[in-house]
């Protein structure tokens, strides 16, 4: 069935009659709306319009007309009402007036939409007119609504909604009109707050007021704001908030990090690492300045120790020492218990903790390496746990303590551990040697701690050690029962050897000690004895170790002297000589001069005087002679009369330095027979990543350069070879 044509004139008259009720309604006047009918009527209008056949298709005219007459709106009715409205008001006005227009909107399919013609004139005449003037008093209410006033935040989200459409399905128009100027007055005004707020609040507080305004920042977004300035604007208030000041806020003197700490502020620090883990990178900040904190409260107790050495304030050698371990050692768990309760034992401050205490463990305290200090503070427990008799179970736990809070905890940050275990070995020695340790099992306890901990490469020469003790306690028992069995050989003295393997201990300075005639005869009885057990090894006796226990007859008293090996041969010879020079002595002693001055230091110018000397002086001369002083007594039955302590510091450094090519070594070894073929550059990575474990090891060439000489000695030693077709590259030779 087919319908006439629609001229223009005729159907522009039917729509514009439309517009024009439309206009009144949208104004308020008095008038009745539309029925269901008029719709039809103006929708069938247009759309046959728009639709004929040419010459009767009317789409561009009608798209014309319409424009036309939708700017004559505006700029009559709408510009004057905006503009005659100001601050809110304004904007309401806006709003209506957008809603209003939308309304006369028709979607229309042969030529650009309708509500698109509608949207281009309200840009165009509307919006660029007044839109700075809108954002401005956006700005203010939002300003308004942080300074705590309530504000009308559905009026807001439909402002904003303006600024999203007149961007045709884009963002440009919200992000260069609003948000860009929204985000700078975001940055400005908490710029200002947080410059007012860290000088006035604590560091709690400050964090407080800064969680309740993010918090208060993304309630925006979700009410007015679009969700696409959430992200920009959290980044915006967090920089403001807390990263510009994270140095200055927690580190207040009153209420920082060091007072949280102080005080156990718990909640706090909580707080502290939940606001700043929400930031980008915020951790880092925070656990920067946990490091910075840590490394400072170390230091000082570093500084503590150093002065009290210089100014010999500690009663006991070596106490200051002993504090020190202690305050680091209690440092150390307490701030491993804030990374567990307030930290959430998040790998970054684990990792702030480890630099922090590897900055002040590595000190020196007074030429006392750190490496020193910490086996001198494992010694001192253990010779305390076995002088002291304790039972048990306080051993164990003093033990355990030590072994897993001290050694093993604060050795991992030692970085020589090399040297730390040389220093153990050489004490060690002397509480194995002279009793002054706890029992074999608990020796052989910390060694397992340290093993599991550091490696057998650590503990196994100290392992050897243990072991000595255990089949030399044996071999005393077998020398006994060979006395008992060949009473005619018996030495004329109670006499105990300790037979240890060279390779186990520290090595000791051995010379040819002439030693008095009771004495050798001990020696050589114990000789034949061993022969009997053994041909293939030598005996090397180190007297410096030796300890003996002479009667000293006295005048006024008899008293058990108990003196080393050296001291008691210079007092055996008075048995046969009332006076002897120095040049005597050292001629029936063979000693050497440093040693004999050491030994007659200690029996006639120390606080025993045993012997007489003359002339009577602090120091000992090589024109000195001496006699023995009958007249000596003491309040006690039985004395240990001590050697002057020699400083074995550079001695030990100098062994570890000897030994640090084997180490070497035995590192390229190992990873070698595992990878049998390797590069070079391979191999070097693995060896430095390998030693450093034990000692530090830099990427310098001088470094690099031992490595590569130990390959070359090991290539010589056919432990390995270079490919022939690669000179880069290596292989292992079983």
């Amino acid at each position: 069935m087919g319908c006439e044509n629609i001229e223009f004139d005729q159907g522009w008259g039917e729509m514009e009659k439309g517009i024009e009720k439309l206009k009144r309604i949208l104004a308020g006047e008095k008038e009745t709306p539309f029925t269901s009918r008029e719709y039809m009527t103006l929708y069938t209008t247009i759309y046959n319009m728009c639709n004929q056949k040419a010459p009767h298709d009317y789409s561009e005219q009608l798209y014309d007309k319409y424009k036309e007459t939708l700017d004559e709106y505006i700029t009559s009715i709408i510009l004057p009402s905006l503009k005659d409205k100001h601050d809110e008001f304004m904007l309401r006005e806006l709003v209506e007036r957008w809603l209003n227009h939308k309304i006369m909107f028709i979607i229309q399919r042969s030529v650009p939409a309708l509500n698109e013609v509608g949207t281009t004139c309200f840009l165009n005449l509307v919006y660029e007119d007044v839109h700075p003037t809108i954002k401005d008093i956006v700005l203010s209410l939002i300003d308004k609504e942080r300074e705590g006033e309530q504000i009308d935040r559905a009026l807001l989200k439909n402002a904003l909604d303006i600024f999203v459409e007149m961007g045709g399905g884009q963002m440009n128009r919200y992000q260069d009109d609003f948000e860009a100027p929204f985000l700078q007055e975001t940055s400005n005004y908490f710029s200002r707050k947080a410059s007012k707020w860290i000088e006035e609040a604590s560091c709690p507080d400050y964090l407080l007021k800064s969680e309740e305004c993010l918090k208060k920042e993304v309630d925006k977004v979700s009410n007015y704001l679009h969700s696409s300035t959430e992200t920009k604007l959290i980044e915006k208030v967090q920089h403001e908030l807390l990263v510009v000041y994270v140095n200055q806020l927690l580190e207040k003197e009153d209420s920082g990090i060091k007072v949280l700490f102080r005080d156990d502020k718990v909640d706090d620090l909580s707080r502290t690492y939940r606001v700043y883990n929400k930031i980008s990178q915020g951790l880092d900040l925070v656990a920067n300045v946990f490091k910075q904190h840590v490394t400072i409260e170390g230091t000082a107790f570093v500084q503590q120790a150093e002065e009290a050495a210089s100014n010999q304030a500690s009663n006991t050698p070596g106490g200051h020492e002993q504090v020190l371990v202690k305050n680091i050692l209690e440092l150390h768990d307490n701030y491993m218990t804030y990374l567990n309760s307030c930290f959430q034992n998040h790998n970054l401050f684990h990792k702030a903790l480890k630099e922090a205490f590897e900055v002040f463990c590595n000190k020196n305290v007074y030429g006392s390496p750190s490496a020193e200090i910490l086996a001198s503070f494992a010694d001192h427990i253990l010779r305390k746990g076995g002088s002291e008799k304790l039972s048990d179970e306080v051993i164990e736990e003093t033990l355990e303590k030590m072994a897993l809070s001290t050694v093993v905890k604060l050795l991992q940050y030692v970085i020589d551990k090399d040297v730390f275990a040389e220093f153990y070995r050489k004490k060690l020695a002397r509480r194995l040697l002279f009793d002054r340790g706890t029992n074999d099992d608990q020796e052989r306890s910390i060694l397992s701690k340290l093993k599991q901990q550091f490696g057998a490469p650590l503990t196994s020469k100290m392992e050897g050690m243990v072991t000595d003790v255990v089949l030399a306690k044996e071999n005393q028992s077998s020398y006994q029962e060979y006395l008992r069995n060949n009473p005619d050989v018996h030495p004329g003295l109670d006499f105990t050897v300790t037979v240890l393997t060279t390779g186990f201990w520290p090595s000791y300075k051995s010379f040819d000690l002439s030693l008095p005639p009771e004495m050798v005869k001990c020696v050589e009885v114990f000789k034949g004895f061993y022969g009997t057990k053994t041909k293939h090894r030598k005996l090397t006796w180190i007297y410096s170790l030796g300890t003996s226990h002479i009667n000293g007859k006295f005048e006024p008293k008899p008293i058990e002297l108990i003196v080393s090996t050296h001291q008691a041969a210079v007092l055996l010879l008075f048995n046969a000589s009332e006076r002897l020079s120095y040049s005597e002595i050292v001629a029936q002693l063979n000693l050497a001069h440093d040693d004999l001055i050491r030994l007659l230091h200690s029996l006639s110018c120390a606080k025993y005087k045993i012997l007489n000397k003359e002339p009577s002086s602090r120091s000992i001369s090589q024109s000195d002679s001496f006699k023995f002083n009958p007249n000596f007594t003491d309040k006690m039955r039985r004395i240990k009369v001590p050697l002057p302590p020699v400083d074995e510091r550079k001695k030990v450094i100098e062994d570890v330095d000897k030994d640090r090519p084997y180490a070497i070594d035995a590192a390229i070894v190992r990873i070698m027979k595992s990878r049998k073929v390797m590069t070079h550059q391979q191999l070097i990575s693995e060896t430095i990543e390998q030693l450093s474990r034990m000692f530090k090891v830099c990427l310098e060439i001088s470094n690099i350069k031992s490595i590569k000489k130990r390959i070359e000695d090991l290539i010589t030693r056919d432990y390995m070879e270079r490919d022939r077709d690669n000179s880069h590259m290596f292989r292992y030779l079983a």
